[in-house]
């Protein structure tokens, strides 16, 4: 009989025989079009040989000939759960689309542990290289080359879609994107691993003990080949960081939240590194993470989707 292998409660269990049981993002909203929502949705293929999609949100009230910024959004979930269709994030960022005028590609990339980092970085590299093949009206998608702004260029997630969100940032600034210029990330409760800080030392020794298990733990179970210092975890490892391409970064961060002090840390180690763009801190007061995924009507998730809605709309 298997044994498990890891067990990330309420969200997901995997055995020893390689079978896992994910409990939460696996439904799935249907692709509309002119929704009651305001918004259209229509699902593409990426890189279909390898099972790489996305899901393409545009307001139903846009003209013919309107370009509307463009959000690329990588979803979180630890690297091993979610999708752009399930309906907490299908919700979300037709909610964002909605309010902030934009054109958005939420990109579903393949999970651990069926496909072990760095798999997710290599999908996502490759939605975003699929979505700038639109430059110039030439790519294979009607709704991107009629409607995407490229001089609007943003990349946004939360969680581990933060994460990714950063790399795919700096993997720009190291290759370039052609002639396309990044505007801005947004980082909403990053995933950047853990620290000392939210560890305490017991008894006569120096052992820590965790008072949060599991969320390092996790990075090795979605990422065994390499360890807790990998700089695509720890940007303070990470020779490139002041090569981020982008003109301007938001980070937010949730009192409550056990990776709150990671991201500032990710803040403070940006804002040391050279890199010479414009840096946002937003910190929510007495919310735990990604709370507004899951209450997105109370008053502080309304403040913070606010906050990004400005990040999209301003220069």
């Amino acid at each position: 009989m298997a044994e498990i292998a890891h067990d990330f409660p309420p969200f997901l269990r995997a055995y020893t025989d390689g079978r896992v049981e994910r409990y939460f993002g696996t439904d799935v909203i249907p692709a509309s079009v002119y929704s009651e929502t305001g918004v259209s949705t229509k699902d593409v293929a990426i890189a279909p040989e390898k099972g790489v999609s996305a899901r393409i949100f545009k307001p139903n009230t846009i003209n013919p000939d309107q370009k509307l910024p463009l959000l690329i959004y990588f979803h979180g979930g630890a690297f091993c759960l979610g999708s752009p269709f399930c309906p907490t994030y299908h919700n979300y960022i037709t909610s964002l689309v909605a309010e902030a005028n934009v054109i958005a590609v939420s990109v579903d990339y393949r999970l651990a542990p069926e496909f072990p980092v760095p798999v997710a970085y290599e999908d996502s590299w490759a939605a975003i290289q699929w979505v700038i093949s639109h430059n110039n009206a030439q790519g294979p998608e009607p709704w991107l080359n009629d409607h995407s702004d490229f001089n609007r260029f943003f990349i946004a997630g939360e969680s581990a879609g933060a994460n990714i969100s950063h790399n795919m940032a700096v993997r720009a600034g190291v290759e370039g994107l052609g002639d396309i210029n990044l505007s801005g990330i947004c980082l909403v409760h990053p995933y950047f691993g853990r620290r000392e800080t939210n560890s305490e030392s017991r008894g006569a020794g120096d052992i820590l003990v965790d008072k949060m298990p599991g969320v390092d733990n996790r990075w090795l179970f979605v990422c065994p080949s390499t360890g807790i210092n990998d700089p695509r975890l720890n940007p303070a490892a990470d020779p490139e960081l002041r090569r981020l391409a982008c003109r301007k970064v938001m980070v937010c961060v949730a009192e409550k939240d056990g990776l709150s002090d990671r991201g500032l840390f990710y803040y403070e180690t940006l804002e040391k590194s050279g890199w010479g763009g414009r840096l946002e801190f937003v910190k929510t007061e007495g919310e735990d993470h990604v709370f507004y995924l899951f209450e997105p009507g109370t008053e502080k998730a309304v403040t913070l989707m606010k906050r990004v809605v400005s990040f999209l709309n301003q220069d």
